[in-house]
């Protein structure tokens, strides 16, 4: 179903509002939608997936139980292969929303001050200040 006009200009200044309010939020969640499950993991996921599974039934007709529980093993680990996302690292991001270039080896920070619930209740504070 179409969105009417108004509703896209509602989603796109509402899409605008998020790259201006955290952009490095917004470029991880672009980045992530872009990202997907890669069509080359799926295959070898299934590839093992099905292999695992004639292992399992060969081990049946052979009354190999060894041979079962490895087809078993091989079975669940190219599924599961296969359905998990691939991990590689996102790109640092500046304020404006454009990304950092690479550097060699990244150093520890200085340690912010406060705990974690503290500098999340600051920054709730402060969205709520500059909203109103």
């Amino acid at each position: 179903m179409a969105l009417s006009e108004h509703e896209e200009a509602l989603l796109q200044q509402m899409e605008e509002a998020l790259y201006a309010e955290d952009p490095r939020f917004a470029s991880r969640i672009e980045k992530t939608k872009s990202r997907g499950l890669g069509r080359g993991r799926v295959v070898v996921g299934v590839v093992a997936g099905v292999a695992g599974l004639a292992l399992v039934v060969f081990s049946a007709m052979s009354s190999n139980i060894w041979l079962g529980a490895g087809g078993f093993a091989i079975m669940v680990a190219g599924i599961v292969y296969a359905i998990t996302p691939s991990k590689t690292k996102l790109a640092a991001v500046n304020s404006d929303g454009t990304t950092k270039p690479r550097q060699g080896k990244v150093k520890a920070s200085a340690p912010k001050q406060g705990t974690f619930m503290e500098r999340l209740e600051e920054r709730w504070e402060k969205r709520r200040r500059d909203q109103w």
